[in-house]
């Protein structure tokens, strides 16, 4: 963020203004890009995902709203703007209000911890690998409360529910995310991504010496999203809609948009660990081969990374939407079965691959 921020101070200069207002301000701008990009991405998930699954089962999908359906989902997004919030008696008032936030605030903060770019990364430290899964697990607690606070017992189901799914599934995604640290020697994710550059294109990616890692990360990456197969916290077969059931209007719009940003950043990061990030697959930067200009092909080249890093994501959020289309929700003690029993030794074997490929390289 250093060549940004000069880059910014070099145009206050231009206008006279003084150093303390780049100081103040610089901070908060990618903020309010991250709150813009967040409203438009989880709009637009919403839409692929209706019309990939209709795509999927032979339906047209929304077609009825604007061009192709287009503008669906933003009559949606007002509709709830304009639903009342109601609060049913006997709920905890204060808990039943704070769950929603707790849900959705840290989605926010997780969306700085991802390198979009070789210079944009909002949150930088050491160990921001490890923060991404400390930070991405608070929403659980936003579901806890929810259950709890809204005094039914269908809610309460389906937040415990939530609480032993998360817990099943975070040790084999620590168990990844180890191996991913061996192999890079970092536990910062622009030193993983940089890791993985090659004199081939893509053939420096984590996906290829740990595979058996990404699919056990990217289906601990599902069950942490609570989507199909295990969608059990809010299964409607069998408790109304689960923690969210007592929810309406825009207390029940934060947690349906945390649900879909946070599968856009959590397939952002597995892009990050095993996909080589914002790197070119192509092996070099259209924009330095093509552009004379210095200034221009630098910036450029940001632009650049970030699509890789979108097209990267979008293709992991395709997969996860054919999941859904393909496969069924599983039972309550298959789910934990399955992360005890099945990923959780998948998960040691491949730290075990990865330490001994690391020995010999």
């Amino acid at each position: 963020m250093d060549y940004l921020y000069f880059l910014y101070l070099e145009l206050l200069h231009k206008w006279n203004l003084p150093d303390y207002i780049a100081m103040v301000t610089f901070p908060i701008i990618p903020f309010c890009f991250v709150a813009a990009a967040l409203i438009v991405v989880v709009i637009f998930l919403v839409l692929a995902e209706r019309k990939i699954l209709a795509f999927f089962t032979q339906r047209k999908g929304p077609n009825r709203v604007g061009p192709w359906g287009l503008f669906q989902t933003i009559a949606d997004a007002i509709k709830l703007l304009c639903k009342e919030n109601i609060t049913p008696e006997g709920t905890d008032k204060f808990l039943f209000t704070l769950a929603p936030l707790l849900a959705f605030i840290p989605v926010l903060v997780v969306w700085g911890i991802i390198p979009f770019c070789n210079e944009f990364d909002i949150i930088s430290f050491s160990i921001n690998s490890l923060l991404f899964v400390v930070i991405a697990a608070i929403p659980i607690l936003g579901i806890l409360l929810a259950g709890y606070a809204s005094n039914n017992k269908y809610s309460l189901i389906g937040s415990v529910r939530s609480v032993a799914q998360a817990i099943s599934y975070e040790l084999p995604l620590i168990f990844v995310l180890l191996s991913i640290v061996v192999l890079a020697s970092s536990m910062n994710l622009k030193q993983i991504v940089l890791a993985q550059s090659s004199i081939y294109p893509f053939c420096g990616y984590f996906v290829f010496p740990a595979f058996l890692g990404f699919v056990v990360f990217f289906a601990c990456g599902i069950a942490e999203l609570n989507r199909c197969p295990f969608d059990l916290p809010e299964a409607e077969s069998e408790l109304v809609s689960g923690y969210n059931t007592e929810y309406s209007g825009m207390k029940f719009a934060f947690f349906f948009l945390a649900e879909y940003a946070m599968m856009f950043i959590m397939c952002a990061f597995i892009a990050t660990l095993f996909l080589g990030g914002f790197l070119s697959p192509l092996g070099f930067y259209v924009g330095e081969k093509l552009i004379p200009n210095e200034f221009l092909a630098n910036l450029s080249v940001y632009f650049e990374q970030a699509f890789w890093v979108f097209v990267k994501t979008f293709f992991l959020i395709f997969c996860m939407i054919w999941v859904r289309a393909t496969l069924p929700r599983l039972k309550s003690h298959q789910l934990t079965a399955f992360a005890w029993k099945v990923l959780l030794p998948l998960s040691l074997l491949n730290l075990l691959i990865v330490c001994l490929i690391k020995a010999v390289l």
